[in-house]
């Protein structure tokens, strides 16, 4: 099963696997185990562990059926590198990525380490966009070396949510850098000047950047619902993708 997503930066969710366990401070609140509760709740397939980390390999060849050129992301409700998560399955899920070149598949993790120590003996298919979350500078940073390290045809990082200043960020060899702000009734404020300094840089390195939301906080610093704060930083919206930023640096 796939769905349709709202998501801003992607087209459709697979989730062959869903649950997880909280790992660094960008999980506190995180939006999947809520919307885990709300679908077992509803009787939805899949959801009977509510998020507890759950395999499901009915869904693996899901995207196979579909014939349309699609852009996934894929475990939106989980991480495919968890550490229960059998390196068996990891490989089928990528079987799968490789038999439909005609899909494209975003693939973001905090486990960063797992995935660089998978790919050292592994090729990642060319169809397949390899993330890490950057929410901090403790946690968040130290992911982007990992994923640096690991030859993928495009290498993005997801900074949401957002809960201080980055700082200075070395973005070589990183294509495509995704913010927002965290959404929900327990929401933590971002500020603008730290979204500002992120969007510098990726301009200053030729790097993709997407402005996904405020959420909860609005550029102003004050609260309301993530709706009425918009996606919208200095004066326009920013929906960079990285084969459009790549391409114009080729051209040059």
């Amino acid at each position: 099963m796939t769905t349709i997503s709202r998501i801003e930066w992607t087209e459709r969710t697979w989730n062959p696997t869903v649950g997880c366990t909280k790992i660094s401070p960008g999980c506190k609140h995180c939006y999947a185990e809520t919307m885990a509760r709300r679908l077992k709740a509803m009787g939805t397939p899949g959801y009977e562990n509510e998020f507890a980390l759950t395999l499901l390999p009915e869904r693996l060849e899901d995207p196979i059926n579909r014939k349309k050129p699609t852009v996934y992301f894929v475990n939106s409700m989980s991480d495919l590198f968890h550490e229960a998560v059998p390196d068996e399955y990891i490989e089928g899920v990528f079987e799968v990525v490789t038999k439909t070149p005609h899909h494209t598949y975003q693939i973001l993790t905090k486990r960063a380490a797992r995935m660089a120590s998978f790919f050292k003996t592994r090729k990642v298919p060319r169809n397949a966009w390899l993330g890490v979350s950057v929410e901090d500078r403790e946690y968040g940073l130290p992911r982007i070396d990992y994923l640096r390290s690991v030859k993928a045809s495009i290498r993005f990082l997801s900074v949401e949510p957002l809960l201080e200043d980055i700082g200075s960020m070395d973005l070589k060899d990183i294509h495509w850098v995704i913010v927002g702000g965290e959404s929900g009734p327990r929401a933590r404020p971002m500020k603008s000047e730290w979204v500002q300094t992120i969007q510098r840089q990726c301009e200053a390195q030729d790097v993709a950047f997407f402005f996904k939301q405020w959420g909860g906080w609005g550029a102003d610093g004050r609260r309301r619902a993530k709706a009425a704060n918009g996606r919208v930083l200095n004066g326009r919206t920013w929906d960079e993708m990285p084969l459009e930023i790549t391409q114009r640096v080729a051209a040059r």
